[in-house]
């Protein structure tokens, strides 16, 4: 008796790391559902969908799965040969404005780490102070500091030279959290996809601040396990955190990613693939400790 394939959906526009991961998704016998529109639809099979189950036609078609999806989200397939009621997991791979709007209608829950996840670790993971604040309080800075925020990009990722030079309140509600840490220069910059307390996956994705992929360094996977068996418990089962080395030749934090929202780069695409589809699964599916990070 064999169930129905998992469902990987994906938004209108895809990154070249999203089709890498698309083709992987495919090779391995997923079924993907792509939006070609931004507005939310009823149901998987209205227009505005795409769905290639083995890799051709659109979706409802006679080459897709067959069913009907409820307004909860919920796939109710014909003929599956499954019991339990469980139908298709289905799965996400996008960034947040998309995700935030899709995953609760299809019941996918999203993880990602705590807003103050960074700002609370050692200062020897990080070699720098940050700070977590709201941006209210963040437009009093006097000084240059790098600012972010924590889950998304709700504000540009830049140094600013002060305070005053944030998105003001007619941009950015003056209660957002953000993260301002001291200005740190990265000399090479790794991305690690952790799953299950383990570094998963590896590459690097920067050196000198420009884009250049390369394999995994052995210091960079061995730092990561030390970021594991510091802080690894104040992390989901599954999310990306990108790590760097400075000219110094110290190692640091450079932030934590969700792993549904973030690019591969030159891992290895596979287990980029097995963290993603764990970061944004069935909520019903969700280990007790997975469920204090549902975003």
């Amino acid at each position: 008796m064999t169930c129905p394939p998992r469902i990987l959906v994906l938004p209108p526009r895809l990154t070249a790391s999203a089709r890498t991961l698309r083709a992987t998704a495919l090779r391995r016998g997923l079924r993907i559902v792509e939006a070609t529109a931004s507005a939310v639809p009823e149901g998987l099979g209205s227009p505005g969908w795409a769905g290639w189950p083995e890799g051709a036609g659109q979706a409802g078609s006679p080459g897709d799965a067959r069913g009907t999806w409820d307004t909860r989200g919920a796939w109710s397939a014909e003929s599956t040969g499954c019991t339990g009621g469980d139908g298709h997991a289905v799965h996400l791979h996008a960034g947040p404005s998309f995700a935030d709007v899709v995953a609760p209608a299809l019941g996918i829950a999203l993880l990602e780490a705590p807003a103050d996840w960074l700002a609370r670790l050692p200062r020897a993971l990080t070699q720098r102070d940050i700070r977590a604040m709201t941006i209210g309080e963040a437009y009093r800075l006097r000084r240059p500091a790098f600012v972010k925020s924590p889950n998304d990009k709700s504000i540009p990722v830049l140094v600013y030279a002060d305070g005053s030079r944030l998105p003001g309140p007619d941009a950015v509600d003056p209660a957002t959290v953000v993260l301002v840490s001291d200005v740190m220069t990265f000399a090479v910059e790794y991305r690690l996809h952790l799953l299950d307390g383990a570094v998963h996956a590896a590459g690097q994705y920067a050196e000198a601040g420009r884009l250049r992929l390369g394999p995994p360094d052995g210091d960079a996977l061995a730092f990561g396990r030390d970021v594991l068996a510091a802080a690894g418990k104040t992390l989901p089962s599954a999310i990306v955190v990108d790590v760097g080395r400075d000219d110094e030749g110290r190692w640091a934090v450079i932030e934590a990613n969700a792993a549904w929202a973030s690019g591969c780069y030159s891992a290895d695409p596979d287990r980029a693939l097995e963290t993603v589809l764990r970061a944004a699964g069935p909520a019903t599916a969700l280990s007790p400790h997975d469920r204090a990070f549902v975003r």
